[in-house]
């Protein structure tokens, strides 16, 4: 027998008279609903100086005694030990001192060194904020890469940018969130670095290999020559409703959802990729301001992508760690720097021209630095071994105070001592600037709020402007 069910007025009403009515309402509001789209602009909890962010990894390890942290006391032991216990415990034991074959001079009001390696990037020092003092907990590439970007160096946890998409969103829905662009193929852990782990997977960085320059390699199938885009939507249309029947009778499902959304942004990315990968739609003048190369193509694509609405866009130098220098780091260091001394200080004055500089947060540095002592069999192939308790990183934009230095590593640069800023300090800073606390900004996964800093981090509050 089954049981009959009273209905108050407005509830039978609801259910015959409006039931139609309620159903359409509550697809309109979905639609106007930011929450109906993952990716949907969000503003932050507190005052934010940025809102979008570049990071330039210099994948391997640059050597800071050669770039940023100018070490004149290595001369006094040229071809020496080292008069500090720590240059024992290096990685290349008995190692001796190395003094920098580069010359570093003062540049700007402010007087920041900078090595003879960035003559462009030199002069644009007064916008730079150079720390000095970073420390990581691993001179191996592999936990060094996934805690400067993941803020762990061992268990899968959600980067950087896919932290940001998931508390910001992005203010262009026809283009992923989080972009990141590796000359040549992947890096050490591939997508790892860029990965979204327990965050919904929409949030993940989108890969894009910028070794090529037809847009269309650049991103793959990216024009549909088989259907218009009134057959696509059909297509996809279809699609979503197997997908959602599917889905409605199984608990909810994350990675089914995060594939829609992935067919649907594939859709969209068709309006506005094919103008944002492509550096040919540029005036000729701010081509020539960049320079040649696929790093200066890299910097140019990264403004576009930016001023399109894309949220963190994170520019590699290559997948074979260019930066890893553990021999003839003299004529390495010169080419890597040839190749994005110039595009660097494009970018930079490219944001500051278009006004795009103070809520923009432009982040360079590696997984750690490099020693001061030497590596190889004589002094013509000398190059430096890994060195993560002292290293340099530098920002610029996006409310960071410009012009300024901020902590030291000893006489030799080889531990950070003054001032350190460790990875967690670094992630709660850039954090802070985005509008973020990072003890509150978390994910709750398997019982227990996760957040980027884990138990850690503090903010660096000297190099807030």
């Amino acid at each position: 027998m089954i049981a009959s069910k009273r209905y108050t007025r407005r509830e039978l009403l609801g259910r015959v008279g409006m039931g139609m009515g309620g159903l359409m309402l509550g697809d309109v509001m979905a639609q106007e609903s930011p929450l109906s789209t993952p990716l949907a602009p969000k503003a932050p909890p507190l005052a934010a100086r940025a809102k979008r962010v570049i990071h330039i990894f210099a994948n391997g390890g640059p050597s800071h005694v050669d770039t940023f942290d100018p070490k004149p006391a290595l001369e006094r032991y040229a071809g020496k030990p080292l008069p500090v216990e720590g240059a024992k415990n290096a990685n290349n034991k008995g190692a001796v001192s190395f003094p920098s074959p580069f010359k570093f001079a003062k540049h700007g009001q402010s007087g920041i060194e900078v090595s003879d390696l960035y003559p462009h990037l030199a002069r644009c020092a007064d916008d730079l904020c150079v720390v000095r003092s970073m420390q990581a907990d691993d001179p191996n590439h592999e936990p060094s890469l996934l805690l400067m970007n993941c803020g762990e160096p061992r268990l899968s946890r959600p980067s950087l940018g896919s932290w940001l998409c998931y508390g910001l969103g992005s203010e262009n829905q026809n283009l992923p969130g989080f972009i990141a662009m590796c000359p040549f193929g992947y890096p050490i852990y591939q997508s790892q670095n860029w990965q979204s782990a327990f965050l919904p997977g929409i949030y993940q960085g989108t890969y894009v290999d910028t070794q090529h320059t037809d847009v269309e390699k650049l991103v793959e199938n990216v024009r549909n020559r088989s259907l218009s885009f009134r057959e696509q939507r059909q297509a996809l249309d279809l699609l979503r409703e197997l997908n959602r029947a599917y889905q409605e009778r199984r608990a909810e499902d994350e990675q089914l959802e995060a594939r829609v959304q992935s067919f649907e942004l594939a859709f969209r990315m068709q309006v506005d990729a094919l103008d944002a990968f492509d550096v040919t739609r540029e005036p000729e003048h701010v081509r020539n301001l960049y320079g040649p190369g696929v790093q200066a193509r890299q910097f140019l694509i990264a403004r576009r992508l930016l001023e399109k609405g894309v949220r963190f866009v994170q520019v590699w130098t290559g997948k074979d760690q260019p930066w890893d220098n553990h021999e003839q780091i003299e004529s390495s260091l010169k080419r890597l720097a040839r190749e994005s001394d110039q595009g660097l200080a494009a970018l930079l004055t490219d944001l500051k021209q278009r006004g795009m500089l103070d809520d923009t947060l432009v982040l360079w540095g590696g997984e750690f630095g490099r020693t001061p002592t030497a590596q190889g069999a004589n002094a013509k192939t000398w190059g430096r071994d890994h060195q993560a308790a002292g290293f340099t990183v530098w920002m610029a934009g996006g409310g960071v105070r410009p012009g300024t230095v901020h902590g030291a590593t000893d006489e030799f640069g080889l531990m950070a001592r003054e001032k350190v800023v460790h990875v967690h300090d670094l992630h709660a800073t850039i954090l802070h600037l985005l509008g973020f606390d990072h003890e509150k900004f978390t994910y709750r996964y398997a019982g227990r709020d996760f957040r980027l800093t884990d138990v850690h981090g503090h903010l660096v509050k000297d190099i807030l402007a």
